[in-house]
């Protein structure tokens, strides 16, 4: 039991006061003198036993089970059982009357630590240790602990952080967390991971909605400012797209921390610099056409940042200071402006490259043969005889894959069995501009190209024109 030196004091005196008057009385009256003992609770008197070992047996039985229900704790009576012997003639006494008040009466208590967050006792504790592990464990649910060893002892050395790719500079809460030494009821004690959950998700009474006719989901969160994703994980057996029930229950209690963690990180690390691009306008392009003249590169630099988090969430980023590693490169695009006339010169280009006629215009097979056929050339692509306007760019029977160009001047041209086309129609295309690659699609013998010309409708021998 848990005695303090003034009752042990008071016991004394009145004991001594008691053994005094007995000694009086015997040099008056003759027979037996008899103990009896007078049972406080506190400083309020219980009642008379004739034997305090009836009264301490069941102290200690009740001492000893919450002893064996709380191993963790030193427990004690929350009230201090006292006795005060007397020794009288005539004793009166009523054990069973006193047992049974301390039966109804008597209080179990603990000695924990008090964990309190600004003026509300939160959480109570075994120790003072337990006490410091569980704010110690809630910093390290956002905080390494390793983190938290420098830290601790960088502080007590009084030394300066060494800033790599992360450092944590300080950790703290965002309300104080005070201890203090408590007599409490056994069953009030929680173990330290109890008391990191009560820091994390707070003490609220738990909110219960139920469900009205034509509630929906929206609705019910938007009331309690909470979000639909945040009701589903807080009502687990809900189930997404299912219509609400009238008369059901949701939870609508959204835990938030007493208090929060409040880490301050520093560190350096390399940021690319994006470089500039610079658009210059040519003529030596036509317009539409980009050329890049210079390629961008990418810079680097050195920076020194500064975070600050909120239970892991980064609230606050700064940038003490940099230093640059590498300048960016500027890019340099060269953009056309040169504009293509829709009108040819009235003078052809050769739409090969190199190459011979292996058949001219006329007759030829039973047929008369329209145009030229060019073949045995150094390079495939085919060129526009003229600038002019793309009519029709596609497959057509005979022909093959075939080009026919406008050049408004009252010519036409017209190129076949071509194995590829990179024109469409509607394009402006430039005297010499690569149109398609020879090939040998359609009604062919060989890969060649066979070349066409028109004057006003009338079909031209395009050997005249070279």
């Amino acid at each position: 039991m848990k005695q303090t030196t003034g009752i042990w004091k008071k016991v004394a005196i009145m004991t001594l006061l008691g053994f005094g008057l007995s000694l009086g009385a015997t040099s008056y009256a003759k027979g037996s003198l008899e103990t009896i003992y007078h049972v406080y609770m506190g400083d309020k008197h219980v009642g008379v036993v004739d034997n305090k070992e009836v009264v301490q047996d069941y102290v200690d039985q009740r001492l000893n089970q919450a002893q064996e229900d709380h191993n963790q704790l030193q427990v004690t009576t929350k009230k201090n059982i006292v006795y005060v012997p007397e020794k009288i003639f005539t004793p009166s006494h009523d054990n069973e009357e006193v047992m049974k008040i301390l039966k109804n009466n008597i209080t179990i208590a603990a000695d924990a630590v008090a964990l309190t967050v600004g003026d509300q006792t939160v959480a109570y504790l075994p120790s003072e240790e337990k006490a410091r592990k569980a704010i110690q464990h809630y910093k390290a649910q956002y905080v390494e602990e390793e983190a938290l060893l420098n830290l601790k002892e960088r502080k007590e050395n009084g030394e300066e952080p060494n800033i790599d790719d992360s450092t944590i500079i300080d950790v703290k809460l965002t309300n104080k967390v005070s201890k203090k030494e408590k007599e409490v009821e056994p069953g009030k004690v929680v173990t330290v991971d109890e008391a990191v959950d009560i820091l994390q998700k707070g003490t609220p009474e738990e909110k219960l909605h139920t469900v009205e006719k034509g509630e929906v989901l929206s609705e019910i969160s938007s009331e309690y400012d909470l979000s639909e994703e945040k009701l589903y994980e807080l009502n687990p057996d809900l189930n997404k797209g299912e219509p609400l029930q009238i008369g059901q229950e949701l939870n609508v209690t959204e835990f938030k921390p007493l208090t929060e963690v409040l880490v301050t990180e520093e560190g350096m690390k390399e940021k690319k610099i994006s470089y500039e691009t610079e658009v210059v306008k040519t003529d030596d392009l036509r317009k539409g056409e980009t050329k890049v003249k210079q390629e961008g590169q990418e810079g680097k630099k050195k920076v020194h940042f500064s975070l600050k988090k909120r239970n892991g969430t980064v609230i606050e980023e700064k940038t003490l200071d940099e230093e640059i590693i590498t300048e960016p490169v500027k890019e340099i695009i060269l953009k056309g402006t040169k504009v293509t006339p829709s009108r040819g010169t009235g003078e052809f280009v050769w739409p090969a490259i190199g190459g011979t006629i292996t058949s001219e215009q006329g007759s030829r097979w039973g047929d008369y043969h329209k145009g030229i056929d060019i073949s045995g050339v150094s390079d495939r692509t085919i060129k526009a005889a003229d600038n002019g306007v793309v009519v029709s760019a596609g497959y057509d029977g005979g022909y093959g894959n075939k080009v026919v160009i406008n050049h408004n001047n009252g010519y036409k041209t017209i190129y076949a069995h071509l194995s590829s086309i990179n024109v469409s129609a509607g394009e402006t295309v430039e005297q010499g501009s690569a149109i398609g690659i020879m090939g040998t699609t359609g009604n062919s013998t060989g890969v060649h190209l066979h070349f066409e010309v028109y004057k006003n409708g009338s079909l031209q021998n395009p050997l005249s024109y070279f």
